[in-house]
């Protein structure tokens, strides 16, 4: 069974700590034994007046060595069997994490989040469960099982064990069926809770345009609904268990009857003896345990194996874009004005196998997103010298982002459509290709952390100069320092805290502060005012001086100083030229920026009949307090 392979490759990693929980419980349950021996014996002793009290003492000693022994060995099957359950808890949660960074966004475009939350929560929970608990119940239940009826036959009686076990078959049998009806009732209910999970974390996420759309009855109703739901699968399980557990009990309690009635007939007609009676039914009661185990087994089973498949499914799901062998064997790289840098490999800063000088060839470049009829970017050709400052403008939709998610591997192109430095991109480690590339996208993603940890996230260490300085020249320093805590002001989750503008300016500073030979500003500047926007240029052209830089932008303003400019249109490259040539030929790009003229020219004239009216107001305010006075 798969799920079971699955599981067993974690629980070999720590096999000693389960063999060496398993010897303990075992000899706990043999300890266990003895105790109605000991009790029948005494029973029987004082009963024929053959024991005195220093066999009674003698008989006591052997419980307390006994009670000593099931204290230590329960402590330490708990410590070994839960400690081994726990810390594969713990590498599966690791295991499913890393795995799902190396996923691609496709992945991510397909899963809700909040059902991969669940995984990682009640479904990693059950998972410890089955691999620990029920685990012990299952061994406890089937040893103590053996142990005991064999005591039951040898030191009392074969017939009466055997009246006794009619009811034990009956349990075993109904509760292997449970167990078969339950895995799928707890499968649903982990749909049902990812699902309502999933719902909430959206819903949080969006509140501000839950609350701008008064949307909050709606939204609440849609949430009663999934609550419901989720309250009805729980509910079908715990139906099932409502039914189960008293059953149980009612087939126990036959048991104890047959013995209470067949036994105390044997005792009395002289068959057994009355310790031995006492001991029998003392093994009876130790036999209602393990049944429950066996009951309480079966379900953790269940639930564990329905939440081993949803991991398993996680797990196993494969990346569409990872590295090629090419890449891993080094392919048929180029020697193309390579460069070394040197720093720390781990934050991105390292010896790169395969450094970038920054030129980029699009050839015949054409795309279409998984289920898509139509591709988004359609034969695009262009070569971009390394230090190339290019510019990307054209409509919503003209596919502009989907270039920036291209050059960073997110989605995957065809072999030689799109080359760095001559190599094809899909050759390049995809390590090494996103170290060298540095990307402020259109959501400006900020961490729940401080302003110096956001900055310095892609960087090798958190050098104050060094975040002064990217802050500077994304001018956002001020505004920092404006912060009673400065750099280390919490900007809370996804930098909720912040203005747009300032969100931008901290996601350039942290793409400066990586100092990447390819920089990517995906429409990074479309939430700053004019001033600030061509600052924010200077500095960019003095810092990125050598080096390539894509601007993404609507406002020709922002990218009419490029050395380059692709206007995308319909997936298509339209027109390619700098803002002078563009302009001679008076196509789109033209048409674009004498529209964009014409709302600035609009929106100016508008601020002064705006001031203008304002001042009329106001004097004639003036002129009617003096009238007043």
């Amino acid at each position: 069974m798969k799920e079971v392979r699955f599981i067993m490759h974690y629980i070999k990693k720590h096999k000693w700590q389960y063999i060496a929980g398993i010897i303990t419980l075992f000899v706990v349950d043999f300890a266990n034994l003895y105790i109605p021996r000991i009790t029948g014996a005494i029973t029987d002793g004082l009963t024929a007046h053959t024991l005195d009290w220093g066999g009674v003492k003698r008989y006591l000693l052997g419980v307390l060595i006994l009670g000593l022994t099931l204290a230590v060995g329960r402590f330490l099957w708990r410590y070994f069997l839960f400690g081994a359950s726990r810390t594969i808890e713990k590498e599966l949660r690791n295991d499913m994490f890393a795995h799902l960074e190396e996923m691609d966004v496709e992945y991510f475009h397909e899963n809700k989040t909040g059902d991969l939350m669940t995984r990682f929560t009640s479904d990693l929970n059950a998972i410890r469960m089955a691999i620990g608990m029920a685990v012990i119940s299952a061994f406890d239940a089937t040893v103590m099982t053996v142990m005991v009826i064999g005591q039951m036959m040898v030191y009392v009686n074969v017939k009466l064990t055997l009246l006794a076990l009619i009811p034990m078959v009956v349990i075993c049998g109904g509760t292997i069926y449970y167990g078969r009806i339950i895995h799928a009732k707890y499968r649903e209910r982990q749909e049902a809770v990812s699902d309502l999970t999933d719902y909430v974390q959206e819903s949080f996420s969006g509140i501000r345009v839950i609350k701008a759309f008064v949307r909050e009855k709606a939204q609440l109703k849609a949430f009663t609904k999934a609550n419901e739901r989720a309250r009805e699968k729980n509910l079908k399980l715990v139906r099932m268990q409502a039914v189960m557990m008293p059953l149980l009990e009612i087939f126990i309690g036959l048991s104890s009857l047959v013995t209470l009635v067949y036994g105390g007939y044997l005792a009395i007609v002289g068959e057994i003896t009355l310790g031995r009676f006492v001991a029998f039914h003392q093994y009876v009661n130790m036999l209602v345990w393990p049944m429950l185990a066996c009951g309480d087994a079966i379900n953790t089973f269940a639930q564990g194996g329905a939440s081993i498949k949803r991991v398993r499914t996680v797990m196993e799901a494969q990346p569409q874009v990872r590295d090629l062998p090419e890449a891993e064997s080094g392919g048929q790289a180029q020697e193309v004005g390579l460069r070394t840098v040197q720093g720390d490999e781990e934050k991105g800063q390292g010896n790169y196998r395969y450094p970038l000088t920054g030129r980029i060839t699009f050839s015949h470049l054409t795309f279409s997103h998984k289920g898509a009829l139509e591709p988004v970017l359609r034969d695009i050709c262009l070569e971009v010298p390394a230090g190339t400052t290019l510019a990307v403008i054209g409509r919503t939709g003209s596919g502009k982002s989907t270039l920036v998610n291209l050059m960073l591997r997110l989605y995957d192109t065809e072999s030689s459509m799109l080359l760095l430095d001559g190599r094809d991109i899909r050759n390049i480690p995809l390590k090494e290709l996103r170290e060298q590339i540095a990307c402020v996208p259109q959501d400006n993603f900020l961490f729940s952390d401080t302003l110096k940890a956001n900055i310095a996230f892609g960087a090798a260490g958190e050098d104050m100069e060094q975040i002064i300085a990217a802050a500077e020249a994304a001018c956002i320093h001020e505004s920092i320092m404006d912060f009673p805590q400065g750099y280390e002001t919490v900007v809370g989750e996804r930098g909720v805290t912040l203005s747009g503008g300032q969100k931008q300016r901290s996601s350039i500073a942290r793409a400066l502060m990586k100092d990447a030979p390819i920089l990517i500003l995906d429409d990074a500047l479309s939430a700053v005012d004019t001033d600030t926007e061509e600052q924010l240029l200077r500095n960019l052209r003095e810092n990125r001086r050598g080096r390539t830089t894509i601007l993404i932008a609507h406002r020709i303003s922002t990218i009419q100083h490029a050395d380059m400019i692709l206007v995308l249109e319909e997936g298509r490259a339209a027109e390619v030229g700098n803002h002078a040539q563009l302009m001679e030929q008076k196509g789109i790009y033209y048409e674009m920026f004498e529209k964009q003229q014409l709302e600035a020219a609009m929106g100016e004239q508008r601020a002064a009949l705006h001031r203008e009216y304002s001042e009329k107001e106001a004097g004639a305010l003036q002129e009617q307090e003096k009238e007043a006075e």
